[in-house]
């Protein structure tokens, strides 16, 4: 029974982060698009370092927080809380934009699965909290829910890299697979954390996202 719970787990998980599922992040860079013209990101190794710290001090720790705390939000006033939170901590109008519409196509694409819980959510909600409300409805673990989507952020950043930069599909792939004990860690280290643990200092990622917004030439929303 255990078996068959967590292999359920892993395929609803697998779908809702999947690049395929309708959110649209294959339309957002998160800044990365100015990193790149700035010369910040030059390469696949330059690449890395920018993704790692995003993950151990950025926007994508942030999230994972939101996550695991909406994850454990018992009430809809507790669930609205930290939905109004998330679109606070927001670092640009830009990182707004990108985590409310990715929340908000979420939510309309998990309608199959959806829950009261998930019903419940404002329509402003950002993603890691409509993630974190709707697998914790599905009773998927916490700590495999944390690493599939810490995954899914850095791979969908790695994709845009790859036609920014530009890198090859292999070097892109590296890239990813470097990243796996950082995002292992990080998953688990977020398990243990509480509000106190919000926000980050990345901050030539935040400027990035805000100097994306005048970019002469965009092929990204952020």
């Amino acid at each position: 029974m255990t078996t068959t719970i967590t292999i359920e787990a892993q395929l609803r998980l697998a779908c809702w982060l999947s690049p395929a599922f309708p959110t649209g992040a294959f339309a957002y860079s998160h800044g990365l698009e100015w990193a790149v013209e700035a010369g910040d990101v030059r390469d696949a190794a330059g690449l890395a370092l920018w993704l790692e710290d995003l993950l151990q001090h950025g926007a994508l720790w942030t999230d994972a927080v939101l996550l695991r705390l909406s994850y454990d939000g018992s009430s809809v006033a507790d669930r609205l809380r930290l939905a109004v939170l998330g679109a606070a901590l927001a670092g640009s109008r830009e990182r707004r934009l990108e985590t409310l519409t990715q929340g908000a196509a979420f939510i309309a694409s998990a309608r199959p699965w959806a829950t009261p819980a998930l019903e419940s959510l404002p329509e402003e909600t950002p993603y890691p909290v409509a993630v974190g409300v709707l697998a914790a409805s599905h009773g998927v673990p916490l700590a495999l829910t944390l690493a599939f989507y810490l995954h899914a952020a850095a791979g969908n950043l790695v994709s845009a890299a790859v036609r920014l930069v530009p890198l090859g599909q292999s070097a892109g792939l590296d890239c990813v697979r470097t990243l796996e004990p950082v995002i292992a860690a990080r998953a688990v280290a977020s398990l243990r954390t509480t509000e106190d643990d919000l926000g980050g200092a990345a901050f030539r990622s935040d400027i990035a996202s805000m100097r994306h917004e005048t970019q002469y030439t965009r092929l990204f929303r952020t």
